[in-house]
């Protein structure tokens, strides 16, 4: 087979497995080498001490395997374009992406399962796949590969179906036909600046985000207390935030566009009912986040955040039993510190 031919049955192999997007990248430096050194001399990664590690690979990401020449690249659409993704009453919302089942799971068996068989139809030919498990800048990836541009917001949005898609790649030593400049979106955000004025902490700079200040870092990623100045900005998100992703224009848009969305990734929870979560013992919390991306948040982490987000529930309307539970959280001494603390603090600030 030529460069051409391998190239094809390596996309079909992916394209086979079910995902909506797959392209071949180039392997060159990253682009964003000094960007992404004074976003993290700024502390702007906060917590994120993973960020600090293996700077040079994310800049070099040929270094993620001897003798890389290409990056496959896929994307799994997981939420449809208008989709509104909304909780119900009382409870706390959870981003689209962790809805339904793991991605990360739900990836890598086939990412994993197509690596077997190219190396059985490629003898001596190696590959590496990663999700979320390997420091490279995948948008900057996904973006050579020609899935899309990387937007204001920082997300990668496909011109047809929008950014609610999580990206996969595919480290290889096979010689691919990668995309060439002709291949690539063109960056159609122009003027248009919705995701920062929506952006409720002012995390969003133009192609930047402060993730120290970014709801879903909060929610997912921040281990301690939460700033009293960010809380009322976190809403009634309890893991993550869509916010920037649903004001933009290109997912709201509702063109003629045959469903995407991978089975795995059918919404089991929209919400999570804040009481509930505020009642929950670590048993609980596994069962309720089994097979399920949330399951990176603590147990005193998603009080935390229920905590808030009852706060700012309690804000906009009564409801007694919400009242009285935080009230009873922030007298318990056999609850976390940081709950207890913040449940005292959120129940001072609504007048005790």
């Amino acid at each position: 087979m030529d460069r051409r031919e391998v190239t094809d049955r390596v996309l079909a192999c992916v394209r086979g497995r079910g995902f909506a997007l797959a392209g071949v990248a180039p392997v060159r430096e990253s682009a964003w080498g000094a960007e992404l050194g004074a976003w993290l001399d700024a502390g702007k990664h906060g917590e994120m001490g993973f960020m600090d590690v293996d700077v040079e690979v994310r800049t070099e990401p040929s270094r993620v395997l001897d003798g890389c020449r290409a990056f496959v690249v896929v994307g799994d659409v997981y939420a449809e374009r208008g989709d509104e993704g909304a909780a119900k009453p009382g409870e706390g919302r959870v981003a689209r992406y962790a809805q339904g089942r793991n991605y990360h799971e739900v990836m890598k068996r086939r990412l994993h399962a197509c690596a077997d068989e190219l190396r059985l139809e490629f003898p001596g030919a190696e590959f590496r796949t990663c999700v979320d498990t390997v420091p490279i800048l995948e948008r900057e990836i996904a973006v050579l590969a020609g899935l899309g541009w990387q937007a204001k917001n920082t997300m990668v949005i496909h011109p047809k179906l929008g950014s609610y898609f999580v990206l996969g790649v595919v480290a290889t030593t096979l010689e691919l036909v990668a995309a060439g400049e002709e291949d690539r979106v063109a960056d159609a955000c122009g003027t248009c600046t919705k995701c920062i004025e929506a952006c409720p902490t002012g995390a969003i700079t133009p192609y930047s985000v402060d993730g120290s200040k970014c709801v879903s870092y909060l929610t997912i990623e921040h281990r301690g207390e939460i700033s009293p100045a960010l809380r009322a900005g976190m809403g009634e998100w309890v893991f993550g935030c869509d916010v920037c992703q649903e004001v933009c224009p290109h997912n709201s848009a509702r063109e003629e566009v045959p469903a995407q969305r991978h089975p795995a990734y059918e919404p089991r929870v929209r919400g999570l009912g804040l009481l509930e979560v505020l009642g929950w013992d670590e048993g609980q919390r596994r069962r309720a986040f089994e097979s399920s991306a949330m399951k990176r948040a603590t147990l005193a982490m998603m009080k935390r955040n229920a905590v808030i987000a009852a706060g700012n529930v309690l804000r906009g309307r009564e409801d007694a039993a919400l009242l009285a539970r935080l009230r009873e959280i922030a007298g318990d001494a056999g609850e976390s510190e940081m709950v207890r603390q913040t449940a005292a603090a959120v129940v001072g600030e609504l007048g005790g």
